[in-house]
């Protein structure tokens, strides 16, 4: 959706920095579902980050 919408302002506008900086927001947002998923795959596999902190 993200790209879309930095394709139609582009394309309205003419501005390449918008389409840039559009698609650098569509990259975070891709870069922080996968971290996510990553963690939640840690969790549900006991590999939590936090797990040496429950042995107290």
């Amino acid at each position: 959706m993200i790209k879309n919408i930095a394709w139609n302002t582009f394309k309205n506008t003419g501005n390449v920095d918008t389409f840039l900086e559009l698609k650098q927001i569509q990259e975070l947002q891709e870069n922080m579902e996968k971290q996510i998923l990553q963690e939640q795959k840690a969790e549900q596999n006991g590999n939590s980050k936090n797990e040496w902190n429950n042995n107290f």
